[in-house]
């Protein structure tokens, strides 16, 4: 079953890269439910966490940056590439060790958007700075 991304492609647009959430992200969403759940806090934590991690598109096209959440009320922040100012990733010291790290992304004329633990930050910006790169110019 296509996506929210796949499905909002233009013509002559194609998905170049998707993001993950890293298994670190859903291995706290547990560890909030094992340390927490007798509060019922902790199954409060665990199904918010998972409830975006299950909802939640990100990806970059040859056009734009896409992140879509929600399933019954969506929410997407959408950046053209051009629009695209800089791209800054913060890696823990365990976030290098296990692959993981943030992602904010700052474009013209919006705030920035900021994006959970993903898998692989670094290559996940280099597609977003190869893509820039091919985008035809208007």
């Amino acid at each position: 079953m296509a996506g929210y991304i796949e499905k909002s492609l233009g013509q002559g647009e194609e998905v170049v890269a998707m993001a993950r959430f890293h298994w670190w992200y859903t291995f706290k969403s547990f560890l909030a439910l094992v340390f927490l759940g007798w509060l019922l806090i902790g199954f409060y934590i665990f199904f918010v966490r998972m409830y975006r991690k299950w909802t939640t598109e990100i990806g970059v096209t040859t056009h734009r940056f896409v992140e879509k959440t929600g399933w019954l009320t969506l929410s997407t922040s959408e950046l053209a590439l051009h629009n695209i100012e800089g791209v800054q990733i913060k890696q823990t010291f365990w976030g290098r060790i296990l692959g993981y790290g943030h992602l904010r992304i700052e474009g013209t004329g919006m705030d920035a958007i900021q994006l959970p633990d993903i898998a692989d930050p670094i290559a996940f910006r280099a597609a977003i700075e190869s893509a820039k790169q091919r985008e035809p110019r208007s």
